[in-house]
């Protein structure tokens, strides 16, 4: 007989008390207190250097655990205290949310549960609801009735999982014995990153990603239709279009219906990376930029970019469910041992993932709370929030915007009379570093047409116009600093 372990009875009391109210509720005040001096915008709105931070947190594996009421104010003041504040009315960089409180509640049940969305027996009422948060998603994208989807980690594999989905359409074979050759992806030059790192995982090779030049920020539909009849007169096959609602560095949205003109004509499957800007869907007065948007094959769209939910949670959606079945055809009887009819009730056969999270129950928790006009009315507002900030810039002697806003992304630049546009470029970076190292904003940098350019992220709905006052004043007095 193998002896007991003597310290098992101590771990199991731990796990007890671990789970009591009184520890509960120590750790939600912590994330309280927390989350009420952000949205106050006390305190800086970046952590400590990073150096500082590595030094921390550089201790030795602890053998024995403490205790919470050691470990508790660790998390005060050793991680909370230098987070990045997210919910800080001045943090404007890159597209990550300050989270609807509802869903980050919903968090909570979501790792206490911990059911995985595998397949359905592994979680009866998670699977049910993600099918119908893929549902309501399908209809105000106007998809038709044999629409799917699932939740996926984020765009870059929801957009694996669609151009899967459009290999399998154009090469019906190919997850069994491989063999595309001389085949393509067409997408504009400002698509995400995404595209080709999937078209690298694909084993495509990112060479057959071909980028058109893009036309005040957007796909250049005339640059486009003559580049698929050059690769047509190639013989090369197209396997999907990938056009962009939302760009990663200005919000910009391709011309979604001229698009879908060029791929109906062709018979080409059209894929919209639209993580960021497909939530515009929920705003009556944004949705109109995503006019087309219903024509797609596919659809890559991040609730936790515009509808703010806590990381992760993405989605890919296809107009036809069975298309996206199609993109993976895994034997494993001890997961997918179902009939057909019943295997397409389960959301992991139609996944990259196997462990998933019940993400859509964080999504389901909001709708539920705020409603479809809510948070559609938080994208409005963040994206009016966004056109005042291009105001306040048009009138102020030393900024530049470089495009009329599309959504809630702004890129700007800080400039002095006379000078070269060499001396221009040569600022940015470091006003930017100095900026955010202050502790008073943050604001993320990028480049436009080869010059580098800062840039905003309006993601917080704490943030008002006198924030944006606050922005501008303290850039141009860090850089008269510089």
């Amino acid at each position: 007989m193998t002896p007991r372990d003597p310290e098992i009875p101590a771990i199991v009391a731990a796990l007890r008390t671990d789970s009591t109210r009184a520890v509960g509720y120590e750790m939600v005040d912590l994330i309280i207190d927390h989350l009420d001096a952000a949205h106050a915008g006390s305190g800086p709105v970046s952590g400590a250097d990073p150096v500082v931070l590595a030094d921390r947190f550089a201790e030795p594996l602890p053998r024995f655990g403490y205790a919470m009421d050691e470990l508790l104010p660790r998390l005060r003041d050793e991680v909370l205290a230098d987070v990045n504040r997210l919910n800080h009315p001045m943090y404007m960089g890159h597209q990550v949310s300050a989270p609807l409180a509802a869903a980050v509640w919903g968090e909570l049940m979501i790792a206490a549960t911990n059911n995985s969305l595998a397949v359905r027996e592994m979680s009866p009422v998670g699977t049910a609801i993600e099918r119908q948060v893929i549902r309501w998603m399908a209809e105000l994208a106007a998809f038709p009735a044999l629409a799917g989807g699932t939740f996926t980690s984020g765009g870059q594999e929801a957009t694996l999982t669609a151009l899967l989905a459009a290999r399998a359409a154009a090469f019906p074979n190919a997850w069994r014995t491989g063999g595309v050759s001389n085949a393509v992806i067409v997408c504009g030059e400002h698509a995400h990153y995404a595209v080709s790192r999937a078209v690298g995982v694909m084993g495509l090779g990112v060479e057959s990603v071909i980028a058109i030049p893009s036309r005040e920020w957007r796909m250049d539909v005339a640059a486009l239709d003559a580049q698929l009849d050059a690769i047509a007169r190639e013989g090369r096959r197209v396997i999907a279009v990938v056009a962009t609602a939302g760009s990663t560095a200005t919000g910009s949205v391709d011309l979604l219906d001229a698009i879908a003109d060029q791929c109906e004509g062709r018979g080409l499957w059209l894929h919209v990376d639209g993580a960021h800007g497909a939530s515009a869907l929920f705003s009556p007065r944004h949705a109109a930029a995503l006019a087309g948007i219903a024509r797609a094959d596919s659809l890559a769209w991040d609730p936790h970019k515009m509808m703010l939910m806590p990381l992760s949670a993405g989605v890919v959606l296809v107009r036809d469910e069975r298309r996206l079945d199609a993109a993976f055809a895994q034997h494993a009887p001890y997961l997918f041992h179902g009939a057909a009819d019943e295997r397409s009730r389960d959301q992991g056969v139609r996944s990259l993932m196997c462990s998933r999270r019940a993400d859509a129950l964080k999504v389901w928790v909001a709708f539920q709370r705020y409603g479809a006009e809510g948070i559609g009315a938080v994208f409005a507002y963040l994206a009016d929030l966004t056109q005042a900030l291009a105001d306040r810039i048009d009138v102020h002697p030393e900024f530049e915007a470089l495009h009329a806003p599309s959504s809630n992304i702004l890129c700007f630049r800080h400039r002095r009379a006379g000078e070269s546009p060499a001396q221009t470029d040569s600022r940015q970076r470091p006003l930017r570093e100095a900026y955010n190292a202050s502790g008073e904003g943050w604001i993320t940098l990028t480049v436009l047409g080869g010059r580098p350019v800062l840039r905003v992220t309006l993601m917080n709905p704490f943030t008002t116009p006198a924030h944006l006052d606050a922005l501008l004043a303290g850039l141009a007095r860090t850089a008269e600093e510089l």
